[in-house]
């Protein structure tokens, strides 16, 4: 069965693609996209309901507030991605190293991945981001730091079953370097489950980069992002409530979509390993 096949089985996980494909032009395009400055101020303009001539209403700053939620898309979406893909890279450079050459390796490397896995991806972001100072790159590395556990553990285990396989022995009994063999034979059958986790972590790096921003620890004003969005609202919530509306829906609506995707994605690469 092809990929369009899996895809047109599951429309949901084909919406689900559409709406990020979406959110990556709308991150790309955001100043064009904007019709107000999102960091502009106007006391005249403050604590507007949605109209015509400001969508979502502003804020207590008279800021824009659908201005501001097209801009931090643009700040969600990378930190989103690149905190994941950096523990993807690391954690599985990790987990293959320890499950591949086994021995004292891997007694160090398990023994890393459980000290980090005795605290939860929000507590360790914050005590990184604690330790860092807020800042977006700052925060990168701390949920980066946060979700190496996660990949090396899969990677660990799924190179611990494939380290087992005749074809590991008869390439490394006609001479095959280890580099080689990891590179040809185990880092192919580890990426697919890597990749699955990667999708869905994605999501959870949106949600936590919003808790963390909200927190003071993330981007800092005046550049928005959907977590300071909501710290700023909540301030003025009786005032003007659309600058929390607008940004939760738009965390919603994103970390759905990655999720759906996501199983979109291991319903495919599960088809493709039956074939």
């Amino acid at each position: 069965m092809t990929a369009t096949a899996v895809l047109l089985r599951r429309p949901v996980g084909t919406l689900a693609a559409i709406v990020l494909v979406l959110l990556v032009l709308v991150a790309i395009f955001a100043p064009a996209l904007s019709p107000y400055d999102p960091l502009t101020q106007s006391v005249m303009q403050a604590n507007l309901a949605p109209s015509a001539a400001h969508w979502f209403g502003t804020d207590q700053f008279g800021r824009d507030v659908f201005s501001r939620v097209l801009t931090g898309t643009r700040s969600s979406l990378l930190l989103g991605t690149i905190s994941p893909a950096i523990a993807a890279i690391a954690g599985c450079a990790l987990g293959i190293l320890g499950g591949y050459f086994g021995g004292v390796t891997d007694r160090v490397v398990g023994r890393a991945i459980d000290l980090l896995l005795c605290f939860p991806e929000l507590l360790l972001g914050i005590l990184v981001s604690a330790a860092l100072g807020p800042g977006f790159w700052e925060l990168v590395a701390a949920l980066g730091l946060a979700f190496l556990p996660r990949f090396a553990r899969i990677a660990r285990a799924s190179t611990l079953s494939v380290r087992r396989e005749p074809y590991i022995e008869a390439s490394l009994s006609v001479g095959c370097r280890h580099a080689l063999v990891i590179w040809r034979h185990v880092l192919p059958n580890v990426s697919g489950p890597i990749m699955v986790v990667l999708t869905l972590w994605v999501a959870t790096a949106i949600r936590l980069e919003a808790t963390l921003s909200f927190l003071g620890l993330g981007t800092q004003a005046p550049a928005p992002s959907w977590g300071n969005i909501i710290r700023d609202g909540l301030n003025n919530l009786f005032g003007s409530p659309w600058p929390i509306i607008s940004a939760g829906i738009a965390i919603s609506v994103t970390v759905l979509a990655f999720n759906l995707f996501g199983d979109a994605v291991r319903d495919l690469l599960d088809v493709e390993l039956d074939e």
